[in-house]
């Protein structure tokens, strides 16, 4: 556990908003400088709150208009069971979040695809013939806001 002040909390909110600012450009915008920011990234990296920076790439430009979460629920649950649904979903390229999950269902997966009728032969050919797989609810996501 590691304390927070107001600083920290404005480096992650300006980072969670683009991982790829350097030190320079984070110092400005939060009234640091260069050195300062830096220093403090590397105090929240070490202390493992900042455990790494991802590219975000734009799903519509690269073709896939459609996002899908599905709510997965197995069939079988053993320990094998899950181990081999894992092994098997988190192969399908499209399938994009796997989340293991208390509730109604099991995993919560969020897919993409380029169109509903592509969605529809994933879910049919690909997802539907995983192991274990018992029964599966879509919500095709309409607009998202943050």
């Amino acid at each position: 556990m590691i304390d927070l002040d107001d600083i920290d909390r404005k480096i992650l909110r300006e980072l969670t908003s683009n991982g790829g600012l350097n030190a320079a450009a984070l110092g400005k915008m939060i009234g640091l400088t260069q050195p300062s920011a830096w220093r403090r990234v590397k105090r929240l990296e070490d202390a493992g709150v900042i455990t790494g920076r991802q590219i975000m790439l734009d799903r519509h430009k690269l073709g896939f208009d459609v996002v899908v979460y599905l709510g997965v629920k197995l069939a079988a649950k053993g320990r094998v069971g899950l181990e081999d649904f894992e092994r098997a979903v988190c192969a399908i390229p499209e399938v994009q979040l796997v989340q293991h999950v208390l509730g109604v269902y099991d995993y919560r997966l969020k897919v993409v695809a380029r169109d509903l009728p592509d969605f529809e032969r994933i879910l049919r050919r690909r997802i539907m013939t995983l192991p274990g797989v018992g029964e599966v609810e879509s919500n095709v996501m309409l607009s998202e806001e943050k």
